[in-house]
């Protein structure tokens, strides 16, 4: 007795839908209990497939089945739609086995598809396309190939995880091989000799295999060919750079020098308690409340505050992209910068960008007497965790000459994780990890950065307030004055309604700055006024 053809494609829902389908891709087509019973029943004899093909969507099986059984695949699924829809004509089809005669079956099987709204009609009508379609380097129907090409895709999800490894090669390879087709059969000579798209799909498959294999297997002769000089460099490195293997789970050895030299000079001694120890990472922090404080204090940023914090969703520790805070001075770029950083738990180390050049911000050689190391070292030794946050203010206005080397060029490395993750620095002559230092920069605009730089940092255009702001700026104002007071925020009340229109005359957006002067004219108005009891 010949074993029915299991098809458990619960993924004919929607999976199949491809450009024919009008804009319904999303629409979800339940597969009836009769469907089901049908195939169930049908005469397709699967006895000679392996018992792991059943797993597969149809569309996989009958490509895998063309490439071993060519002469009984359009048979079977002919099989397969007579006990679906046993008044379609399979004849013509079955005899010519050609793609004229595939494309008026698969158009018959759509407008069924669509009169009894059966997704299993449509996925079958796919298959006949597949089985029918000639090669891409032949004249051939591009809509109907594409259409294909998506529901193989589509398919693609479902049930992936249940295949063993050798069948999941062999059903990717001809996945990629399908979708490749169009484009390599037309510059492979070698490959042209196929006519149908299928064949070609399996053929490219293998081919695009054994081209990965070959150049796997040359990567690994290239690595053997050269251990010996990496095993002598490991050593090397090992004695002098690499950090111990016991440091700690959130922590990274930023500075590792040789016992002997650890204290041989003033410079190392000053920044002993960052050499040769774990430095902890800091965790990142709750960001909604992260959020909900920066909000409050910049209420107009709401899109650079959630542009920003976007970098944290899902780590565990913080790690910004190096980022460029571009707006109006006065807009509170700056003051942002170093909120942020509180609240995520960070030091600040803060550099003038307009006072900075090479020389300094990437450290001073050890033969000059005012050495020092590099500004993210000195950041870390500060803040002792690993990832504080350099904060370089006004970067546009950094030096352009290049006697001492420029800033804006000795911040590539440092912005490069490979090469802040080995950084030399020329004053403890050894290598540094920075690679978790984060950046905030600042500027008024980028016309005078290079573009070397620009392309190496996310640019948040930070805004400027408007009147429109001020019933959000006024709490968050009131409260910074009263911290630089060292005064409870509710001992000083909120603006009543002359103190108030009086704000809103002389402050018409822009500057925060300009905004907090005058709120704090306001206040010393009110307390010269205030009679004591």
């Amino acid at each position: 007795m010949s074993k029915p053809f299991d098809d458990n494609d619960d993924d004919d829902n929607n999976s199949n839908l491809g450009p024919d389908d009008n804009g319904d891709a999303g629409e979800e087509i339940s597969i009836t209990v009769d469907d089901e019973r049908l195939l169930l029943g049908t005469a397709a004899d699967s006895g000679d497939l392996k018992d792991e093909r059943l797993s597969l969507h149809r569309l996989f099986r009958y490509g895998l089945l063309s490439d071993e059984h060519s002469s009984l695949v359009e048979e079977r699924l002919a099989a397969e739609i007579n006990q679906v829809a046993p008044k379609v004509a399979l004849e013509p089809w079955l005899i010519a086995k050609d793609y004229a005669t595939g494309a008026l079956l698969a158009e018959e099987l759509d407008r069924l598809a669509t009169a009894e709204d059966r997704a299993i009609l449509r996925s079958l009508s796919d298959c006949v396309r597949l089985l029918s379609l000639p090669a891409p380097h032949i004249a051939y129907d591009a809509k109907a190939y594409w259409r294909v090409t998506a529901a193989l895709f589509a398919a693609r999800k479902k049930r992936w995880h249940v295949l063993s490894k050798p069948m999941l090669a062999e059903v990717e390879s001809f996945l990629y091989g399908w979708a490749a087709a169009p484009l390599v059969l037309q510059v492979t000579p070698e490959l042209q000799h196929y006519d149908l798209a299928v064949d070609a799909a399996l053929g490219l498959g293998h081919f695009m295999v054994t081209c990965r294999i070959q150049a796997a297997q040359e990567e690994v002769r290239n690595e053997y060919r050269h251990r010996d000089d990496d095993q002598t460099s490991d050593k090397t490195a090992t004695s002098k750079d690499s950090a111990p293997d016991d440091v700690p789970e959130d922590h990274v050895m930023v500075c590792s020098l040789p016992e002997q030299g650890a204290s041989s000079s003033s410079l190392t001694r000053t920044y002993k308690s960052a050499i040769n120890s774990p430095l902890p990472l800091t965790l990142a922090p709750p960001l909604p409340k992260v959020r909900a404080t920066l909000l409050f204090e910049f209420p107009y940023a709401q899109e650079a505050i959630d542009a920003i914090l976007s970098d944290l969703i899902g780590q565990r520790i913080v790690r910004l992209k190096p980022t460029l805070l571009v707006g109006q001075p006065g807009a509170g770029k700056s003051r942002f910068a170093r909120r942020l950083a509180e609240e995520l738990g960070l030091i600040v180390w803060r550099v003038d960008g307009a006072q900075s050049d090479g020389s300094i911000f990437a450290g001073t050689d050890r033969r000059w007497h005012s050495t020092e190391p590099c500004h993210p070292f000195m950041a870390v030794h500060r803040a002792a965790h690993a990832n504080p946050l350099v904060l370089i203010d006004e970067l546009e206005k950094a030096a352009t000459r290049s006697d001492h080397g420029r800033l804006w060029d000795c911040l590539l490395g440092f912005f490069e994780p490979e090469t802040a993750a080995r950084y030399p620095d020329p004053a403890l002559q050894t290598t540094l990890d920075l690679s978790h230092v984060n950046y905030v920069m600042t500027a008024n605009s980028t016309d005078a950065l290079p573009s070397p730089l620009r392309d190496r940092l996310r640019i948040i255009n930070f805004p400027t307030p408007q009147a429109n702001d001020l019933d959000q700026l006024l709490p968050a104002v009131l409260a910074g004055i009263a911290i630089e007071r060292q005064l409870d925020p509710r001992w000083i009340t909120p603006l009543n309604g002359d103190e108030y229109h009086a704000t809103a005359y002389h402050w018409r957006g822009g500057s925060v700055r300009q905004l907090k002067r005058i709120v704090e004219v306001i206040l010393k108005a009110r307390e010269k006024n205030t009679v004591p009891n």
